[in-house]
C-alpha cells in the first residue's frame, strides 16, 4: 500500500526562501530532544531529497553545523528562520519544519518522539533511515 503524496509549499518568515515538498496529507512529525532541536523547537518531517524543491532564496541561505558536522542546519540569513535542513539521521533527505508550511494542505499530524540526547543508541532502536527513501 503506497501513501499518496501531495505538494505542500512553505518558506521562511520574510519570504525570501520558498520551497515545495511532496509529503502525505497527514504528516509524521519528529519531535527530537537533541540540543539543537530542543532550542529551536524543531518539530519536523523527513522526506527524500527528491521530494524537496527549493523555489527561491538559495542566495539568502546560510548553514550552521556542529558536532559531527553531518547535519546541515540551513536558515535564512535575513530573518533567521530555519524552514528546512539536512538531518544527521538522514543526510540523503530533508527535514522540513512543519510550522513553516503554508496553511491549507496539511490534514493532520502524528507525533513521533525521538531521543536525540542519546542519538547513537536511539538510531539503533529507532532506525530513521527509511524516512528519506522514496
Amino acid at each position: 500500500m503506497s501513501i499518496e503524496l501531495i505538494k505542500h509549499c512553505g518558506g521562511c518568515h520574510c519570504g525570501r526562501v520558498r520551497f515545495e515538498v511532496l509529503a502525505p496529507e497527514i504528516l509524521e512529525v519528529m519531535d527530537c530532544n537533541c540540543s539543537i532541536c530542543t532550542k529551536k523547537q524543531n518539530r519536523h518531517i523527513i522526506v527524500p531529497e527528491g521530494n524537496f524543491k527549493l523555489l527561491k532564496g538559495e542566495d539568502s541561505l546560510t548553514v550552521y553545523t556542529f558536532g559531527t558536522g553531518v547535519a546541515k542546519h540551513t536558515f535564512c540569513k535575513v530573518c533567521g528562520v530555519q524552514s528546512f535542513y539536512s538531518p544527521r539521521s538522514n543526510p540523503d533527505g530533508k527535514g522540513i519544519a512543519v510550522h513553516c508550511l503554508d496553511s491549507g494542505t496539511v490534514k493532520g499530524t502524528k507525533l513521533h518522539t525521538f531521543d536525540g540526547q542519546n542519538w547513537e543508541k536511539s538510531m539503533k532502536e529507532d532506525d530513521l533511515s527509511n524516512m528519506s527513501k522514496p
